[in-house]
């Protein structure tokens, strides 16, 4: 059905456009959320990546529903770090990441929340943090990736997450006391 929609946009039909923005707005607007919680500058993210997404069609090479999925959620969250860089709202704390144990197994307790709790907290979390821990947890990239992708260190890519957890474990403690 994706590769049938696809193929009417190629052919320049404007329901089929119409209908691929009504099929994908709410998931991408939930991906662009996650970065850019301020609901004009979602506006303005979502807009231009459908713009690259419905321009970009014509010349992609549909491998199935899962892979363009992942590649349209990229496009998002590549949209969302452009408008945090333009407005320099990434914010970088510098230290020896080697010192913060950051390891896998630290789980935030976070079975008490509600899933709208735990994304609040997320969201009022510093934009740097928040990015980091998004593209890390939530889109699964490396610190090597994310690296690259923000034009830091990994060190300091590790360094942002480990804080977001301390923040994030802070604000559910205080949250859980509040109870």
């Amino acid at each position: 059905m994706v590769e049938r929609l696809i193929e009417r946009i190629r052919n320049k039909d404007q329901q089929a456009m119409k209908e691929f923005y009504l099929r994908y707005v709410e998931e991408l607007s939930s991906v662009c959320h996650r970065y850019v919680p301020n609901h004009e500058d979602e506006k303005d993210v979502l807009q231009n990546s459908f713009v690259k997404i419905l321009t970009s069609l014509p010349t992609i090479d549909y491998r199935g529903e899962v892979s363009f999925n992942s590649w349209m959620r990229k496009v998002v969250v590549n949209e969302s770090l452009n408008l945090l860089r333009e407005r320099k709202r990434l914010k970088w704390v510098s230290i020896d990441a080697s010192n913060l144990q950051v390891e896998d197994n630290d789980v935030l307790e976070v079975s008490h929340l509600s899933s709208d709790e735990l994304y609040r907290l997320i969201c009022e979390l510093p934009d740097g943090y928040r990015t980091v821990l998004n593209l890390y947890v939530v889109e699964g990239y490396s610190h090597k990736e994310i690296a690259e992708m923000l034009g830091i260190k990994a060190s300091t890519s590790a360094s942002q997450l480990w804080y977001a957890k301390q923040r994030l474990a802070e604000r559910i403690k205080d949250l859980m006391k509040g109870k």
